[in-house]
């Protein structure tokens, strides 16, 4: 489990072909000494699992379905990526509650800067729509943030500078595709009224 508080922008430095996916080397900050084999690290919002470490470096093994369901197919060398340790539980819960899995993959409509903030409008699928609502949390890209608003199957979020400065953010553009977690309390309340 996470928080959606990025404290990383990773690098891809190496993709392996796998029989089926690949395996992904990325460049990291994180002091990979005290992060165990096995251990769990959101990568772009994707809950990955490390299985190789080396200093400054971890590597994880992508499945094919991940790879389908993600951005992750697209990322090449040099693609930054936003990074979370797994939440212990001792931690602040700073964001909200993030599984780390990923429910659709969105599109970018327009970036536009407010000030010294930016204002990000997100297409979702059809029959996530109704997840999102407006003063409510998602997961874009691994990064908690707050609805400001929405319009059908469009959602607004606005990132101030430190988010932006401190996250991938800073590369995104109108046409990006990005992942997305809709709030899991959203989820579980949607599912138990489809029951009534």
């Amino acid at each position: 489990m996470f928080t959606g508080i990025v404290t990383d922008v990773g690098r891809v430095t190496r993709i392996d072909q796998l029989e089926v996916g690949r395996r992904l080397t990325i460049e990291t900050a994180f002091e990979t000494s005290g992060i165990e084999l096995g251990a769990s690290i959101a990568c772009n919002g994707a809950c990955l699992t490390a299985v190789e470490l080396t200093p400054n470096h971890f590597a994880v093994d992508v499945s094919g379905e991940t790879l389908d369901k993600t951005t992750i197919g697209t990322w090449a060398v040099g693609t930054r990526i936003n990074l979370e340790r797994a939440l212990k539980a001792a931690d602040e819960l700073g964001g909200h509650l993030v599984l780390g899995h990923v429910d659709c993959v969105g599109e970018v409509v327009r970036v536009e800067a407010e000030g010294e903030n930016h204002r990000v409008g997100i297409e979702v699928p059809d029959d996530l729509k109704h997840y999102v609502a407006s003063k409510g949390s998602i997961t874009v890209d691994g990064v908690s943030l707050t609805v400001n608003e929405v319009d059908d199957r469009v959602f607004g979020v606005n990132i101030i500078p430190h988010t932006w400065d401190h996250t991938s953010f800073a590369d995104l553009e109108a046409g990006a595709r990005v992942n997305l977690e809709v709030d899991v309390i959203a989820r579980y309340v949607a599912r138990l009224l489809e029951r009534k």
